[in-house]
């Protein structure tokens, strides 16, 4: 107690801590740039390729360099105006010095220089300085090239005058802090999806971008991004494994209210909604304000259509539906893309547009487009509306399944399948269900688990693809109802859309997909991780979901020594401790475990379900990349045979165990 006091006696101006200049950020970089881990990485090269964006979009670059060099150092090269270099008035030195060492300094915050931007918190360049040990700053202005270098942010030499040149424009190159990051291997796909993204975004623009590291064939990559049409070709790359319900883009590039809106939406026969949005680039991954005006442009349109056309709406009367919001949307691929002068970001990693007068001035945007659109198009318009009134029937159907399925089973613990072995403890924090491939592999695991904490559910053969059906028919199917029931995930809770999945009554903490250890079981994997990524993201946003990993082998030697093996270099491994390398079926022995039915309980238990002993797979969801995500799973489960083949004999080449 005495120490205590004697310690805050002592409190005085000396304790006190000032981070000067970069330090802040070299002591807090997650702050500045979300994580230090791969993620964080590559945005030092989104950082730096945004100054370049911005002078392309403020109309003086039209050509981004972006190469990874050999020693995974990144350099951009632009040819825009050029930082400046002359003497900044208040702090008196070169204004490449300062934007390059200073917090919160640069053009973005004057409207002369730029109209909208990208990088406005002023902290993009200056960050991307502080981590990294070392920095080259070249700019190529009035014939000559200005050079200052950087270690960990702080300047080296004043600027000077290295040489004579005809370029213009910015050059950086800099070499991440491996003492700060956790990886500083770039990975050649992230930079790729980000500089297509900004192609797309910005069309006429050219990003070249180049990998110096030689693959494993000797060879070097490069790569132009450059759309003449932008957000035309954006929509149609995203929907490219897609069926359209017709070929055109309906298109809108237009300015409300002094914001710049360009909008370009594609109807597929798809279930899916699938929406982008970017704000000055910058992809809102939690949508916004621009969103909101954009749906409500869409809703609004659409019914005022419907309604007014005698036809469509003798057919919605007939049909005797009431058709919502989500409606409208079933089916829709749409790219929005809007700049702001001053926007309002929730954070500094920018992921939700909060302006509110934006709202207003998309929806005018949208409505009237559309509004235009449908009348110039009757052929198509009535083809939307054929889809909307087809997702009301099919919601409404799946409601009305979900509910008889629900009333059926009353008196049955709150309407759980008869299959599910459940757990003692009520406490969902503490429970885990495991979703179990086969009946004789359910009977051992239900005899092999530890009955308070883990509850079994079997299924029977593979679950229905949600990926090719309508919404109703995932709810009439058994299968899928049991998982739904079993785990106590509700739909259409308290007003919310029918499709919204509500998680507040989930019964476990953990849901473990279990299966064999073949194609078959991949492929039950991938059907169910396609059932909750399209019906419950919730479940996997929220780190509920994972995959069991049953071990390959079980080696044996002398029939003293037991080892289960998950992978082939673990098999290896034992072969090389015990037995030179060979399987000589004697001393030595592996048994292949084909599927789960061969293990008894005991054995499920300790290789599988141990909490203590096993090795679980956890299923996540990188927000920033979920048209990567759909794509995905279009491709490997949808209707088009053709993409999937592609995929398939991509990446052949990285299978190890084949089960033919």
């Amino acid at each position: 107690m005495a120490e205590n006091q004697i310690n805050e006696n002592n409190y005085s101006a000396s304790n006190i801590q000032v981070l000067e200049g970069l330090e802040a950020v070299r002591k807090r970089p997650a702050m500045y740039i979300g994580d230090i881990s791969e993620k964080g990485l590559h945005h030092l090269v989104n950082e730096t390729v945004d100054n370049s964006i911005d002078e392309a979009m403020a109309g003086y670059c039209t050509h981004i360099e972006v190469t990874i060099n050999e020693d995974n150092s990144i350099t951009v090269q632009d040819n825009g105006r050029g930082i400046p270099v002359d003497e900044h008035e208040k702090l008196h030195k070169s204004a490449l010095e300062v934007v390059m060492t200073v917090l919160h300094a640069g053009g973005k915050f004057d409207k002369g220089s730029y109209k909208v931007s990208g990088g406005l918190h002023g902290v993009g360049v200056s960050c991307v300085n502080a981590l990294s040990t070392h920095m080259l700053s070249q700019v190529f202005r009035d014939g000559k090239i200005y050079q200052q270098e950087y270690e960990k942010g702080k300047p080296l030499y004043p600027v000077k005058v290295v040489g004579e040149t005809e370029l213009r424009g910015t050059r950086q190159q800099f070499w991440p802090d491996p003492t700060i990051f956790t990886t500083t291997l770039y990975k050649y796909d992230i930079i790729a999806k980000r500089m297509r993204e900004l192609a797309y975004l910005n069309a006429g623009i050219k990003i070249t971008l180049t990998d110096l590291r030689p693959d494993e064939e000797g060879k070097t990559r490069q790569e132009v991004f450059h759309a003449k049409d932008g957000l035309k070709e954006f929509v149609r790359y995203i929907d490219r494994h897609r069926t359209h319900l017709f070929d055109d883009v309906i298109y809108l590039k237009t300015e409300k209210q002094g914001i710049p809106i360009e909008v370009a939406v594609m109807y597929n026969t798809d279930y899916s909604e699938n929406i982008h949005s970017y704000v000055n680039n910058i992809n809102t991954i939690e949508g916004g304000t621009h969103l909101v005006g954009f749906r409500m442009a869409l809703t609004r349109t659409l019914k005022k259509y419907a309604d007014n056309d005698p036809v469509i709406s003798k057919q919605i009367e007939k049909a005797k539906i009431e058709i919502a919001g989500e409606d409208f949307r079933e089916g829709l691929t749409a790219v929005i893309s809007i700049k702001v002068a001053e926007p309002q970001f929730e954070g500094q990693t920018k992921t939700k547009l909060g302006n509110s007068e934006v709202t207003g001035a998309v929806q005018q945007a949208v409505s009237e487009a559309l509004t235009y659109y449908l009348e110039e198009h009757p052929k198509e318009a009535k083809q939307i509306c054929d889809k909307v009134i087809l997702a009301a029937t099919a919601r409404i159907a799946a409601r009305k399944a979900r509910e008889s399925v629900q009333r059926k089973n009353p008196m049955t613990g709150g309407g759980l399948p008869g299959k599910l072995a459940d757990c003692s403890n009520k406490d969902p924090k503490e429970c885990e269900i495991f979703l179990v491939e086969g009946d004789s592999a359910g009977g051992s695991a239900k005899q092999g688990r530890d009955r308070y904490t883990q509850a079994i559910l079997p299924l029977r053969g593979k679950i229905l693809n949600v990926e090719k059906v309508m919404w109703h028919k995932v709810f009439e199917s058994e299968s899928v109802m049991n998982i739904i029931q079993s785990i106590g995930v509700r739909f259409g809770v308290d007003g919310e859309d029918d499709k919204e999945a509500n998680i507040e009554k989930l019964r476990y903490d953990k849901i473990i997909i279990m299966t064999d250890a073949d194609v078959d079981g991949s492929h039950i994997d991938t059907l169910i991780m396609t059932l909750f990524y399209r019906f419950m993201p919730k479940v996997i946003q929220d780190g509920h979901l994972y995959i069991a990993t049953p071990p390959l082998y079980l080696c044996t030697y002398k029939n003293k020594v037991k080892e289960y093996c998950y992978t082939d270099q673990q098999r290896q491994a034992f072969l090389d401790k015990y037995g030179n390398g060979v399987d000589d079926g004697k001393s030595i022995h592996t048994q292949r475990y084909k599927g789960l039915g061969e293990m008894n309980p005991e054995q499920l238990w300790e290789t599988t379900m141990d909490p203590e002993k096993r090795i679980l797979l956890k299923v996540t969801m990188d927000e920033a990349a979920t048209s990567e995500i759909d794509l995905t799973f279009t491709t490997l489960m949808g209707d088009k045979v053709e993409p999937r083949r592609e995929f398939i004999e991509e990446n052949a080449r990285f299978v190890k165990n084949l089960d033919i």
